[in-house]
């Protein structure tokens, strides 16, 4: 019954991605079946839009940008934080995983609100920033459930031999959390690319491509929209393969000079 119940969830959560991937390749407008042939006109019509490649850029750049900082920032917050003890440390863990709890539409408000008063207007910059609040405590619980096995030793053992504190975190931290920050950056980019509630709040003239895709099915629904969705679906998956790989490598490769070291 169980077994059951599992594959009724994952038809209901599957089926409509297989149905838009299947009609964005069909060679009719038609958004219903029969299905009638294959073509990859819908794709070649989005990539010879200016409006597409328009907002793909912006989302490039958006996404660039916010991850930049979110590494930036998360990594040394991070660290911080898995030297904290005690309630402060219970308090400052609670604090970074708010934006997480808090609604995207309380999360957008509060930003737009914040803009005004400081007088930013709205524009990619500040959606850089939003997507920065948004993707830092994802990124930052990340990195930060690996720095819980880490071993403060390598540290110290750096600074005795000589290391300022820059030196042996350059030399010695880096390379062991490095593979966790990739995946956590590149975890970041896929949340900054779909990202769509707090976009609306904080973009101004500018268009990111989800915000592009719900303006196209406002006119009207059009196969275009399934290639559109496809798309970010594919980019997205990518990014999260390349996680998953760069992770793989690093085990592998920390399981390979474990056992050389053991002989």
């Amino acid at each position: 019954m169980i077994r059951l119940f599992t594959y009724v969830y994952m038809l209901f959560l599957y089926a409509p991605i297989a149905i838009i991937t299947l009609f964005s390749f069909h060679s009719s407008a038609s958004l219903s079946f029969p299905f009638e042939g294959f073509s990859t006109q819908w794709y070649e019509a989005l990539f010879n839009s200016s409006d597409f490649m328009t907002a793909l850029t912006n989302s490039a750049i958006v996404a660039a940008g916010s991850t930049v900082l979110t590494t930036l920032l998360g990594t040394f917050s991070a660290l911080a934080l898995m030297r904290m003890k005690g309630r402060v440390k219970s308090v400052f863990a609670f604090m970074n995983f708010a934006p997480i709890a808090l609604p995207g539409l309380f999360l957008g408000i509060a930003l737009v609100i914040f803009f005004s008063l400081i007088g930013l207007p709205r524009s990619l910059l500040t959606v850089v920033i939003g997507h920065t609040l948004f993707t830092f405590p994802f990124f930052v619980e990340s990195v930060r459930s690996r720095l819980e096995y880490f071993d403060l030793s390598f540290e110290e053992a750096a600074r005795d031999l000589g290391a300022t504190p820059l030196k042996a975190f350059w030399l010695v931290t880096l390379p062991i959390i490095g593979p966790t920050i990739a995946g956590a950056a590149i975890l970041a980019v896929a949340l900054s690319m779909d990202e769509f509630l707090i976009t609306v709040f904080v973009t101004g003239s500018d268009t990111t491509l989800p915000l592009m895709i719900l303006s196209m099915m406002r006119r009207a629904v059009s196969p275009t929209i399934n290639a559109a969705s496809v798309f970010m679906l594919v980019v997205t998956i990518a990014i999260i393969v390349i996680a998953g790989l760069v992770m793989t490598l690093r085990r592998r490769r920390l399981e390979l000079e474990r056992a050389e070291t053991a002989e």
